[in-house]
């Protein structure tokens, strides 16, 4: 059961000589890495934040969502019900508090259920998506600046122009502001006709990843599909699941975490599967690249997946909700 504070709850082989570039606009900067079409992951992964049970200590997690990988490896986690973004170093046993973490509340050093955190490298801030105060919040050492407020934020994406992407679970559609200019309603990009499913709406957009062509991949998640918006598109087109809630290779159940290549694969954190699924637009079928192995506690499954992340090399990050931590699956070329 995955349960916000919202009112809305769910339950929830050959070759590798081609490789891509992978530009993870999910974050804020790109990451040149080698992947190929063909790319495989170890099926049992490391666990590298938390993994010590539910809680609030520095070595525990408690219903991590969004996850951020940054050149050095670090993982920065919205730590979500323990209202905290908590910054683990690479190889490190125990993780800091970056943001929040003092209780609860709507103060400007505190956080609300924060399910996103994106990271700035330049300027050395983090933009987190505050999901109880309703508001997108910068974080800058001990300074904190709210950006936008009155908003049902949830997934964040920068494109390469630098423009900030939002995504609202209660209007049902995802904005697009000029970094640095927030005072405006911003753009609609994706959802443009309320709740429901017509390929011009959404239905509870969560996750969403901008590729080079400033194309809005959304995770439509009580659609149980992925659907992709095209710049200044009117509709989008469904290219992950879609064929009703299901474990098929053709269905997802509740997806969140969502990242593009630039060959075009698609990578779905199958959160009521257990899974990571990878797909292609056009193609029906997706496949199956971690987890699916049932629920559990077990180095190759999951208790609901969420946020996805890549580092440099091409080895998969993902933020394991009930399970209280994040697992890294290293990748086999």
């Amino acid at each position: 059961m995955l349960t916000t504070s919202s009112t809305k709850t769910s339950t929830y082989t050959t070759s590798t000589t081609e490789t891509t570039t992978f530009t993870t606009s999910i974050n804020s900067h790109t990451t040149t890495m080698n992947v190929s079409k063909f790319s495989k992951w170890k099926q049992n992964a490391i666990t590298v934040a938390g993994g010590n049970g539910e809680g609030e200590g520095l070595n525990q997690l408690n219903r991590p969502l969004g996850i951020y990988i940054d050149k050095k490896k670090n993982v920065f986690i919205a730590d979500c019900s323990n209202h905290r973004i908590i910054e683990w170093k690479y190889n490190a046993k125990e993780g800091k508090i970056i943001a929040g973490g003092i209780g609860k509340g709507n103060r400007i050093d505190q956080l609300n259920h924060p399910v996103n955190v994106i990271v700035d490298e330049q300027t050395h801030s983090i933009i987190i998506a505050d999901l109880g105060n309703r508001r997108l919040i910068q974080w800058l050492s001990q300074n904190q600046q709210i950006l936008i407020d009155d908003i049902d934020c949830f997934g964040l994406a920068i494109d390469k122009n630098g423009s900030l992407y939002v995504s609202d679970w209660k209007t049902n559609e995802v904005r697009r502001w000029k970094m640095g200019e927030y005072n405006n309603e911003g753009i609609i990009v994706a959802g443009v006709n309320g709740n429901g499913s017509q390929l011009n709406q959404l239905n509870w957009p969560t996750f969403i990843f901008v590729d080079e062509d400033q194309s809005v991949f959304v995770s439509d998640f009580e659609n149980h599909r992925v659907m992709k918006w095209r710049k200044d598109a009117n509709e989008g087109i469904v290219v992950a699941g879609g064929n009703d809630q299901g474990g098929k290779l053709n269905q997802l159940s509740y997806p969140k975490g969502v990242i593009v290549d630039d060959l075009g694969q698609i990578y779905v954190a199958d959160l009521g599967n257990h899974r990571v699924i990878r797909c292609y637009e056009g193609k029906e079928d997706g496949e199956i690249i971690v987890g699916g192995n049932g629920q559990g506690n077990q180095s190759n499954q999951f208790r609901g997946p969420t946020g996805l992340s890549f580092d440099d090399v091409g080895n998969l990050y993902v933020a394991d909700y009930l399970n209280h931590r994040i697992e890294k699956f290293e990748v086999i070329f």
